[in-house]
C-alpha cells in the first residue's frame, strides 16, 4: 500500500512531488539526457584547462627561459597545489550537494584558466595552476552524481563512458585549438579561450536537477535529528542508504573494516595510473619531443590523433564494462596500456610506428577511466559515496606529483627521457592494473537487470 501510494505521488503529482519530497522525484529521460550533456561539456572544459598547461609547457618554458628539468619541476609543484585543492571536494559533495558542487568546481576551473594567461613567472604559475584541482575533480562529481541519476537506467556503464569520453575530447580540443590559436593569440590567449568555455557550463548547470539520493540522505539526517528514528530508518531502507551512527560516515566509514582494503587498493590504483597520465597525457608533447625526436608541431598532431583513438577507448571500455564487469575491464586495460607504452618507447623512432603505438597507449590508458569512475560510484555505499570517491580520486594528483617529480629527478640525474618515461609511467600503469585485484567485487550489471526484472 505504501509503495503504491508513493509511486502515485511521484507519477501523478509530478513536479509537486519533486518540490515537496525531492527524494521521491522521478528523474525523466529528458533530465537524464540533459544531465549527461552538461556533465560531458563540464568535463570537456575541465580537461581542456588541465591538459592545456601540459600541452603548452614547452612553449611556456621557452618564453620564460626554463630548462626541461625546471619546466617539469614547475609542473610538479603546481600538481602539489592541485592535490591540496582536491582534498575539499568530497566534503563539498556530501555537504553542499552534487549539483552545487559541480557549479563551484567549474567556477574554480574558469579561474584557473583565466589567471594562467597573466602569470609572470614560475611562482605565480604554480599558485594559479593549483586551482585546476577544482577542474580535474569534476570527474568525481560525474562519478557520484550520474551514478545516482542513472540508478535505474539500462546500459548505464556505456552511458557514463559517453560522458567521460570528454577526457580525450577535451585533450583533443586542447591540442587542436593550440595548433590553431598559438600562432595568433599566443599561449596566454589560449588560456583565456579555455576560461570562456567554462562560463557556458556554469549557466547550463544551473538547470540541473539535484540527485534524489542526496536529497534522501539529507532528509534521513533531518528526521533522525528531529527524533523521528522510525521515519529515518524507513526512508533510508527505501533508498538503500544508511542512517548516520557517527561511525559510518566520512573517513571513518571508508576506512572502516568493511571498506578499508577496497579504499586503499582503489586509492593506489588512482595514484599509479595517474603517474602514467602525467607522463603520457599531460607531458605527452615533452615525452614525444625528447624521447622520440618528434618536433613540437608534429607532437600536437600526434596528440590529436591519439586522443581521437582515446575517445574510442572510452566507449569501448564503457561498453565492455557492462558485459564483463568494470573491475575486470580496468585491470586488463591498464595492463595492456603499460605494455603498449614500453613497446612505443623502446621501438623504432619511425613516425608511423610512434604514432600508432602512442595511439594504442592512450586507448588503454584513458579508456579504463570510463569504467573505473562509474565503478567508484557503485562500489561505495550511498552515505559515503562522495567521500569514498574523493578519497580515492585525490590520489590522482598525488600520482601526478610523483610521476612528474620522478621524471624531473631522473632527467636531472642524467637518465634518458625514454627510461624516465618507462620508470615513471609504464611500470606504474601495469602495477595499477594488478592492484584492482584488491578492490571490491560488484554485482555484474546484467545480473542487476535480471534481478529487477524478476522483482
Amino acid at each position: 500500500m505504501r509503495m503504491t501510494e508513493r509511486t502515485s505521488n511521484v507519477t501523478v503529482k509530478g513536479q509537486a512531488a519533486s518540490a515537496d519530497e525531492p527524494w521521491n522525484a522521478e528523474i525523466t529521460n529528458k533530465q537524464i539526457g540533459y544531465a549527461s550533456l552538461v556533465c560531458f561539456i563540464a568535463w570537456v572544459a575541465s580537461v581542456y584547462d588541465y591538459t592545456l598547461f601540459g600541452t603548452l609547457l614547452p612553449v611556456i618554458a621557452d618564453d620564460f627561459g626554463w630548462t626541461t628539468a625546471k619546466a617539469t619541476a614547475v609542473n610538479t609543484w603546481a600538481t602539489i597545489g592541485v592535490f591540496a585543492v582536491s582534498l575539499v571536494v568530497g566534503t563539498m559533495l556530501d555537504r553542499f550537494g552534487r549539483k552545487n558542487t559541480l557549479i563551484l568546481l567549474v567556477i574554480g576551473g574558469a579561474l584557473s584558466s583565466g589567471l594562467s594567461g597573466i602569470a609572470i613567472g614560475a611562482a605565480s604559475m604554480v599558485i594559479i595552476r593549483a586551482f585546476s584541482g577544482f577542474a580535474v575533480s569534476e570527474e568525481v562529481v560525474n562519478a557520484v552524481y550520474l551514478n545516482e541519476i542513472y540508478k535505474k537506467a539500462k546500459g548505464r556503464g556505456f552511458m557514463f563512458s559517453l560522458v567521460q569520453s570528454g577526457w580525450p575530447v577535451g585533450a583533443l580540443l586542447s591540442a587542436g585549438m593550440t595548433a590553431m590559436l598559438l600562432p595568433v593569440v599566443g599561449w596566454r590567449g589560449s588560456f583565456f579561450v579555455a576560461a570562456c568555455a567554462s562560463i557556458i557550463v556554469i549557466v547550463m548547470a544551473m538547470k540541473l536537477p539535484e540527485s534524489p539520493v542526496f536529497a534522501a540522505i539529507k532528509e534521513v539526517e533531518r528526521r533522525r535529528k528531529s527524533g523521528d528514528a522510525a521515519g529515518a530508518a524507513a526512508l533510508a531502507a527505501e533508498h538503500d542508504i544508511e542512517v548516520n551512527t557517527g561511525n559510518n560516515l566520512g573517513l571513518k566509514g571508508v576506512f572502516g573494516p568493511e571498506l578499508r582494503r577496497h579504499t586503499i587498493s582503489l586509492s593506489l590504483v588512482w595514484l599509479f595510473s595517474w603517474m602514467a597520465i602525467q607522463v603520457f597525457a599531460v607531458l605527452g608533447t615533452t615525452v614525444l619531443v625528447e624521447a622520440k625526436s618528434v618536433s613540437f608541431e608534429s607532437s600536437l598532431y600526434v596528440l590529436i590523433l591519439a586522443n581521437a583513438v582515446g575517445f574510442v577507448g572510452y566507449l569501448t571500455h564503457g561498453w565492455l564494462g557492462d558485459r564483463i564487469g568494470r573491475r575486470t575491464t580496468v585491470m586488463l586495460g591498464f595492463l595492456l596500456g603499460g605494455i603498449a607504452s614500453v613497446v612505443m618507447l623502446l621501438g623504432p623512432a619511425s613516425d608511423g610506428f610512434v604514432y600508432m603505438m602512442y595511439a594504442i597507449t592512450l586507448f588503454f590508458l584513458l579508456g579504463p577511466f570510463a569504467a573505473i569512475l562509474f565503478y567508484m560510484g557503485e562500489s561505495f555505499p550511498a552515505h559515503v559515496r562522495g567521500t569514498g570517491a574523493n578519497v580515492a580520486h585525490v590520489m590522482a594528483p598525488v600520482g601526478a606529483i610523483v610521476g612528474s617529480g620522478l621524471v624531473s629527478v631522473l632527467l636531472t640525474a642524467g637518465v634518458s627521457m625514454t627510461w624516465a618515461a618507462i620508470l615513471a609511467g609504464s611500470l606504474p600503469l601495469m602495477l595499477s592494473g594488478l592492484l584492482m585485484l584488491g578492490t571490491r567485487k560488484v554485482d555484474h550489471p546484467e545480473e542487476d537487470v535480471l534481478k529487477e526484472a524478476v522483482a
